[in-house]
């Protein structure tokens, strides 16, 4: 008896960690992101959040490849990655696309579904707002 709720206990703690790991939790569904008149804040920003600025990746700590896509400021920092009003000459853009050398996000991480593209490339063609 006295085993069984260890493991029950046990059990919930697991499912309540697992829950709280969800990292699409905080995303915009795909009907939520507009064609046009993407915002950072509602759109963008939680795309990076959920798929892109975590430990060992473009967090502040890690900055892989020198890019942190954790604010505004930190992921149009440079041309190199956020050109505004050019998404083919934003290497953001060309690799959530899978067309640079560095296709993201990397094998074996979940990918970015077809309109969480989209709405990046929008919203850097749109001029990059931070909106």
């Amino acid at each position: 008896m006295k085993m069984s709720r260890y493991f029950i206990t046990l059990v919930l703690l697991v499912v309540i960690l697992l829950i709280s790991c969800d990292d699409n939790l905080n995303l915009p569904s795909d009907e939520d992101i507009p064609s046009t008149n993407v915002s950072y804040n509602k759109h963008i920003q939680p795309i990076f959040n959920a798929r892109c600025a975590t430990s060992g990746c473009h967090d502040d700590q890690t900055k892989a490849a020198g890019l942190s896509l954790t604010s505004y400021q930190s992921t149009t920092a440079s041309y190199i990655f956020v050109f505004p009003g050019n998404p083919d000459a934003s290497l953001l853009v060309l690799s959530v696309e899978g067309r640079s050398q560095y296709p993201m996000p990397p094998p074996g991480r979940p990918p970015l579904t077809q309109k969480q593209i989209k709405a990046i490339r929008t919203w850097v063609a749109e001029g990059a707002k931070n909106n």
